[in-house]
């Protein structure tokens, strides 16, 4: 349970470019979240497989010049979703919902890891349940 598998990363274009068209968002300082539920058949052709989330991870080129800071926050993102993602993936799977999510870093200085934990977290408590 403790892994992030191929499967589970969010590589889609066509659903990428989908989410920010017709997602929906809010922000979990220091992350920005933006969702898109998704139907059974496309979270079929998108690999979702038994899965009810798939992940995409930004950080903006503009604050952050060099590819090792970029890379660095990416892994740290990841890796605080990783170590919380089975309480998001209880939730979704208790309201039987697919979701595509990109989270995107919005502070303008590099973040210690408890910061972006914290925001991981308060993304999962924020998350908006079905009506």
């Amino acid at each position: 349970m403790y892994t992030f598998s191929q499967n589970e990363r969010l590589k889609s274009r066509k659903i990428i470019s989908r989410l920010f068209r017709e997602g929906q968002a809010f922000v979990a300082y220091p992350l920005r979240v933006v969702w898109l539920p998704l139907s059974p058949e496309e979270s079929a052709e998108a690999g979702f497989g038994a899965l009810p989330a798939q992940l995409a991870v930004s950080v903006p080129r503009r604050a952050f010049k060099t590819a090792v800071a970029r890379n660095r926050l990416k892994r740290r993102i990841r890796e605080a979703y990783r170590l919380h993602k089975h309480l998001f993936y209880d939730m979704l799977t208790a309201s039987d919902r697919r979701i595509a999510l990109m989270l995107v870093f919005l502070d303008k200085e590099e973040a210690a890891y408890p910061a972006i934990e914290a925001g991981v977290l308060k993304m999962i408590r924020k998350f908006p349940t079905p009506a």
